[in-house]
């Protein structure tokens, strides 16, 4: 895994996914957590959910690399911040490196995406970009993660959320 600041690949990759409750946050860490995993890395994830069943504040922390020893991104380390709702980006940005990725929720239009409730796969489509997991082993824990019924849309999601890191030049 390369971080941002070229790192090595024994470094490990911090990740924190925010949002509000019910928008997929722990969802989306779930799928890059088994993409890891698929990929033969440690893996360490934790959640704070505060009042995510009202609608609260929710994070999750992904780390993975080589070896790992805990499961939280400490303050100012995280490599890339993942997040679903426009309120949370201000509040979790104090976790981002200095030079990290900030992946916010402007990113993907509302109206582009095939479902409105697959923005937490869309952005993951964009976090594809900087990872040396495979996007296909990304595709793989979304499909396992998510019923039949629901594979295409959310494939819909991730291409986009690729399309537009891509065409915004964010993506190394």
């Amino acid at each position: 895994m390369s971080a941002p600041d070229g790192r090595s690949a024994s470094a490990v990759t911090n990740v924190v996914f925010a949002g509000l409750g019910g928008q997929g946050v722990i969802k989306a860490s779930d799928i890059l957590a088994d993409a890891a995993l698929r990929a033969g890395l440690d893996v360490k994830k934790a959640e704070v959910h505060g009042m995510s069943q009202r609608g609260g504040s929710v994070t999750s922390d992904v780390r993975f690399g080589r070896k790992v020893l805990s499961p939280m991104v400490p303050q100012r380390e995280a490599d890339f911040l993942v997040v679903l709702a426009p309120s949370e980006v201000e509040v979790t940005r104090p976790l981002l490196r200095p030079d990290g990725v900030l992946l916010a929720p402007d990113l993907v239009p509302e109206a582009d995406l095939p479902n409105k409730r697959s923005l937490n796969v869309a952005l993951l489509g964009a976090l594809s970009g900087y990872l040396d997991i495979p996007a296909e082993t990304l595709l793989d824990a979304v499909r396992a993660a998510l019923p039949e019924r629901l594979h295409h849309v959310n494939e819909q999601a991730f291409a986009l959320g690729q399309k537009l890191a891509a065409r915004q030049g964010t993506i190394r």
